[in-house]
Parts: structure tokens; sequence; C-alpha cells
């Protein structure tokens, strides 16, 4: 059974090897689900490591609903993992109702080729995960990675099952989320080629900071943040006025 890690720092990557697991997905900031990694990060992961990595291309936290200059990002950053030596590519793309805009997939998984492409947990916002499937198959993905549509994968076991046996063996179902030493032959037993898990375990290192540089608002994924032109200009008319 294949185990991958989602990496989102060095020592991640580097202990994922060490461990003996299968492959790595590269990511940043799983506290939000995941963004693309830097490129440096991309270099160094693939430097000191020598199994499959993945990349995580996903431009911004939020929705997976892109505007076009988010969807340029992406694929210039598919182009260098391309150039750069990566084993796959880990994205997808939704419309508005967060049923799965075909066509931009379509031009990220083209693009993608010849390496893997993984369809990430946006699958897990889609309304209907059985279309979906169907959709992706026709799209020819190389894998799905899902929770089953539940807060963790151990919840969403059934519908996860019932994906698996609908592929009839077209793609890989990955399951991911939540799973751990506890649980994995829940996934095991079940048939799957594949599980996806961090296996993270914090440790504290600096003192309490004096000011915290979270802020939980930017954490509402039914929101989209962005720097705004009249609050900008009016902070430059404060300035203006008082020069």
């Amino acid at each position: 059974m294949v185990l991958e890690i989602c990496a989102s720092n060095i020592q991640s990557a580097i202990n994922a090897e060490k461990a003996g697991a299968h492959r790595i997905e590269l990511c940043s900031e799983l506290a939000v689900g995941g963004i693309t990694p830097s490129y440096g990060f991309i270099k160094q992961v693939l430097e000191l490591v020598n199994i499959p990595v993945f990349v995580l291309i996903r431009p911004r936290s939020g929705n997976f609903t892109y505007s076009n200059d988010d969807f340029e990002i992406m694929k210039r950053d598919i182009k260098f993992c391309k150039e750069s030596g990566c084993a796959g590519i880990v994205s997808g793309v939704l419309n508005v109702d967060n049923s799965i805009d075909i066509e931009r997939t379509k031009e990220l998984i083209q693009l993608s080729k010849p390496l893997e492409f993984t369809f990430h947990r946006a699958f897990d916002w889609t309304p209907n995960p059985y279309d979906s499937l169907k959709e992706l198959m026709e799209l020819n993905v190389d894998r799905i990675l899902t929770s089953g549509q539940e807060s963790s994968a151990e919840k969403g076991i059934f519908v996860l099952q019932q994906l698996k046996k609908l592929t009839n063996g077209r793609l890989k179902i990955l399951p991911g989320g939540g799973i751990n030493h506890q649980n994995v032959l829940v996934f095991k037993g079940g048939g799957f080629e594949e599980v996806h898990c961090s296996a993270t375990l914090g440790s504290k290192m600096n003192p309490t900071p004096k000011v915290s540089m979270n802020s939980l608002k930017f954490l509402d994924e039914t929101v989209e943040y962005n720097s705004d032109v009249d609050l900008i200009q009016s902070i430059l008319k404060q300035l203006n006025d008082k020069a």
C-alpha cells in the first residue's frame, strides 16, 4: 500500500523519506488546506529527497474558483514543476456553484502531462461526488484525493468505497483526512491502494510571542479578501492632505 505524506516544510519532506514513505505531496500552510510551495522550497526538496514529489498547485487559500490572474499563476507553477523534475501535480478548479470547472481542469491536466495528475480535495466541495467522479474519469485524471466529503476519511468511508467501486479501476481513489496509525488499516482492509496523511506532531520551539501574526478572519473560506482600491486611496488621501 502506498503511503503519501503531505509535507509543508523541508524537515517533514526529509522525515517522510527517512521513515519509508513512498511519495510526498508538497505544499505550504496546512492550516488553510495547503497552497503552492515556493520555488525555492520545491528545488530544495527535490535536491534532498529521492522519492516521488507531487506538488500542490493552489495559488491562494479560500475557495477553488479562480480569477484569470490566479489561473495564469497556476499554469506558470505547473510549468516550473515540470522543468524541475517533479513527479506529479495536485490541483483542480471549481465553478462558483462548486461544480467542477471542466474546461480549466482539463487545461491543467493537459499542461501537466506527462506528469501524473491528482484532483485534490476541492472534490469534497462538489454537490454530488458521483457525478463529479464521472466527469473526472472522462478527463482521465490519475487519482482523486478525498475524504469522502466528510470531515475525516474514516467518517467518509462509505462514500469512499462507493467511489472506488464506481471507478472500475480507471483511476485511484486516494483517501485523505485524519488518517493515522490507529485507523489506517480501515483503508487497507477496504482495498484502497494508497492513503494520504501528514503524520504531523507539534513541538514548541520558541516562547510565546508578544504579538500573534495569525489572523482568524482570513480563515473564513466563504469570504475572499483583497486589498481594496477605495481603501488604499483613502489612506493616500489622508497622507497627501497632511503633506
